[in-house]
C-alpha cells in the first residue's frame, strides 16, 4: 500500500506557497485603486489555510525522501490541484468565469500553454493580469524541477538519459530537488529582472514590462492585451524573440556556465540543433513574405522572427495574425508547434532532443540494412545511446500521435470542425497556446468552446505539460500493486 502522506505534505506546501503569492496582485490592485483588493485577501486566506491544514495532517508521514510511486503521484498531483487553487481569483474577480472556465484559465497558466477563455483583458484590473502572470512564471520553474529532477528519475520519454548531467539523486528525490531547484531559481530570477529591464528599456510601461517578462521567461504567452504582442510591435519584438529562445535553452547549462564551465552551453548538440531549426525557418519565411506579400524586407523578417520564435518555443503571442498569410506559413507553424524546444527548459512539446534520438536511430538502422554485418550504435552528443532511452522516446511518440488522435476524435465529437479539433488538440498537448482556425486561432480565444471541449483541452494541458507517460502510468494495474 502506498503512503500517500508525504505526497499530501509536498502538495499542501505548494498550495500554501501559491496562496502567499496571492498578496503581490493584491499590492497591484491596492496600488491601481480600483477596490479589487479583496478577492486576492479571501482567495489568499482560502489557499493558504488549506494548504497548511493538507501539510500539517500530512507531516507525519514525511520521510528522507519520496520512492518512484509517490514521485509519480506527487507529479500529477500538484498540476491538478494548482489549478484548483488557482482558479479561485477568476472566480471571485471581475472576470467572474464559471468554474470550468477558470480552472482552464488556471491549468493553461500552470502550463505555461497560453490558451485564454478570457476577452477584454485591455480593461481588467492590474491584479488579475498580474496574476495570469504569476501562474505562469510560477508552473515554468515548476516544469524545469519536474524535468530535471523528477522525470529522469521516473524514466519517462527518455529523459533519464540527463541524469548524467551531474544531477543523480540516487531515488531520494527531495533532497537533491532543493538544491537544484535552488540553483535554477536564481538563474530563472535573474532572467526575469533582466527581461523587465530591456522590456521597458523599449517603452513597455513597468507594469506590462513585468507581467510579459513573467510570461515570456516562462514561454507562456499570457499577455496583458487582446491583441497580444502586436501591441508591441517594432523592436520589442526582437528583445521577446531573444529572452524567448534563452528561455527555451536547458536551465542546467546555465547553471553549469555560472559555475564557471563556459563550454558546456555552446558543446551542446541540442542548443545547436535548435538554433539552426529556427535560422532556417526564419530565413525561409522571411523569403516567403518578401515574394507573396508587399512586405518590407526587415518587417518581414521581424514577424518571421517573432512569430516562428513564439510558436517553435511554446510561448505562443501573436503579432500579426499568421492565418492570413496563406496555407504554407499555417502549415509550418502547425508542425513547428510540435518540435518545442530543449530538454530542461520552460519551453514545451516533444522536444528537440527526442528528434535527435529518433534520427540517430533511423540513421543506425539505415546502416545496419545497408551492411548487415556491421556493428553500429546511434550516438547522441557523442555517446551511446541505450537501448531503454530508445525505447522510452519510441514510446513517447507512439503515446503522443496517439493522444493527440483521441484528443482531436473527441473534440470533433463536441461539434468542432476538423481543423479546430486537430489543432486544438495539437496545442493542448504541446501546449503552445493558439491553434489554427478562426475561433483559436491568434486573432481568437478558446470562450467560445463548449464546457466538455475545454475540461478535455485541460486535460490535454496536464497531459502534454507532464510528458504523458508520467500520467498514464497512473491508471495502469501494474502502478498500483504492491
Amino acid at each position: 500500500m502506498t503512503d500517500i502522506r508525504p505526497v499530501g505534505y509536498v502538495i499542501g506546501l505548494l498550495v500554501a506557497i501559491l496562496g502567499a503569492t496571492m498578496v503581490l496582485p493584491l499590492i497591484a490592485d491596492l496600488i491601481e485603486g480600483r477596490d479589487e483588493w479583496h478577492v486576492f485577501l479571501e482567495s489568499g486566506i482560502i489557499t493558504v489555510l488549506t494548504g497548511v491544514i493538507l501539510a500539517m495532517s500530512c507531516s507525519n508521514g514525511v520521510g528522507e525522501g519520496l520512492t518512484i510511486r509517490q514521485t509519480f503521484l506527487l507529479t500529477t498531483g500538484v498540476w491538478v490541484a494548482l489549478p484548483f487553487f488557482g482558479a479561485i481569483p477568476f472566480l471571485f474577480g471581475a472576470t467572474e468565469l464559471r468554474f470550468v472556465d477558470a480552472y482552464f484559465e488556471a491549468m493553461s497558466g500552470l502550463t505555461t500553454t497560453g490558451s485564454t477563455v478570457i476577452t477584454g483583458l485591455d480593461a481588467l484590473p492590474q491584479g488579475l493580469l498580474l496574476w495570469r502572470g504569476v501562474l505562469q512564471w510560477l508552473g515554468g520553474i515548476g516544469i524545469i524541477v519536474v524535468a530535471m529532477v523528477f522525470l529522469p528519475e521516473l524514466r519517462v520519454g527518455g529523459m533519464q538519459i540527463f541524469r548524467s548531467e551531474g544531477f543523480e539523486t540516487m531515488g531520494k528525490i527531495l533532497p537533491r530537488a532543493q538544491e537544484i531547484a535552488g540553483q535554477i531559481s536564481l538563474i530563472y530570477v535573474f532572467l526575469t529582472f533582466v527581461c523587465v529591464l530591456v522590456y521597458a528599456g523599449f517603452g513597455m510601461s513597468f507594469f506590462d514590462a513585468v507581467v510579459h517578462s513573467m510570461t515570456t521567461i516562462a514561454t507562456g504567452g499570457f499577455s496583458n492585451y487582446d491583441a497580444s504582442f502586436a501591441t508591441f510591435s517594432g523592436p520589442t519584438e526582437y528583445a521577446a524573440s531573444v529572452f524567448m529562445i534563452l528561455a527555451a535553452l536547458p536551465f542546467v547549462r546555465y547553471v553549469q556556465l555560472a559555475n564557471g564551465n563556459t563550454s558546456s552551453l555552446w558543446k551542446d548538440s541540442q542548443i545547436r540543433t535548435f538554433l539552426a531549426t529556427i535560422l532556417v525557418l526564419v530565413a525561409v519565411m522571411t523569403v516567403f513574405l518578401l515574394l507573396v506579400f508587399p512586405h518590407h524586407w526587415e518587417q518581414a523578417f521581424r514577424e518571421s522572427l517573432f512569430n516562428i520564435t513564439s510558436i517553435i518555443s511554446g510561448t505562443g503571442y501573436a503579432s500579426v495574425n499568421y492565418m492570413t498569410w496563406g496555407s504554407f506559413p499555417v502549415m509550418v507553424f502547425f508542425l513547428i508547434g510540435l518540435i518545442g524546444g530543449c530538454a530542461g527548459s520552460t519551453a514545451c512539446s516533444i522536444k528537440v532532443f527526442r528528434y535527435q534520438l529518433l534520427f540517430a536511430s533511423i540513421k543506425t538502422q539505415i546502416r545496419r540494412i545497408r551492411s548487415p554485418h556491421g556493428v553500429f550504435m546511434p550516438l547522441y552528443d557523442g555517446r551511446p545511446i541505450s537501448t531503454d532511452v530508445l525505447t522510452s522516446v519510441m514510446s513517447f511518440f507512439m503515446f503522443f500521435v496517439l493522444s493527440m488522435g483521441v484528443l482531436a476524435w473527441a473534440l470533433a465529437l463536441t461539434g468542432l470542425d476538423f481543423i479546430t479539433s486537430v489543432s486544438g488538440a495539437a496545442t493542448a498537448l504541446a501546449n503552445v497556446g493558439p491553434g489554427l482556425g478562426d475561433q483559436i486561432g491568434p486573432a481568437g480565444n478558446f470562450a467560445g468552446l463548449s464546457d466538455t471541449a475545454k475540461w478535455l483541452l485541460s486535460i490535454g494541458m496536464l497531459v502534454g505539460r507532464l510528458e504523458l507517460l508520467a500520467v498514464y502510468a497512473l491508471f495502469t494495474v501494474q502502478f498500483w500493486r504492491s
